[in-house]
């Protein structure tokens, strides 16, 4: 099986401006994404996330990187460092008619030196994580604009 990346492409019905907002505003983060976010969201900036209680000792907490930010075309950020290593999300919002086309692609997996079962798990627990939560984003930035 090939672990090189993860690529989803979404339609929602929303302009890309808002879905640029619901991909890279930490208060938008929040309702689809992790349990918390704080995040610069221009090139270099800085964050985390945290899955979990954020006070509890067992909370997730990931480091983020914002790589690219040019509104409302792209956004990317680097995740999950170890090493000197990182994963790469690239999110890539098109128009399409009256909604958006949301490009998804997670990259790095096999770039991070693990061995093949480790490798193997963590790819399965990302894909099973954004085919989660890639469809909470969808069915948020459909609501934020439905909104009387």
């Amino acid at each position: 099986m090939e672990f090189g990346s993860i690529e989803r492409e979404l339609r929602i019905d929303a302009s890309p401006e808002v879905v640029y907002e619901v991909v890279s505003s930490a208060e938008h983060l929040r309702e689809w994404w992790p349990d918390d976010a704080e995040l610069d969201p221009v090139p270099g900036g800085t964050g985390r996330i945290v899955f979990g209680d954020p006070a509890s000792p067992d909370a997730k907490v990931e480091q983020l990187t914002v790589v690219e930010a040019d509104p409302p075309r792209r956004f990317a950020f680097r995740w999950v460092y170890e090493e000197g290593n990182s994963l790469l999300v690239t999110m890539d919002i098109v128009e399409d008619g009256d909604g958006t086309l949301l490009r998804f692609k997670e990259t790095g997996f096999r770039e991070r030196g693990w061995e093949a079962a480790v490798l193997e798990k963590a790819y399965a627990d990302h894909v099973q994580g954004w085919d989660h939560f890639l469809p909470r984003l969808v069915t948020y930035a459909e609501k934020l604009v439905a909104r009387p």
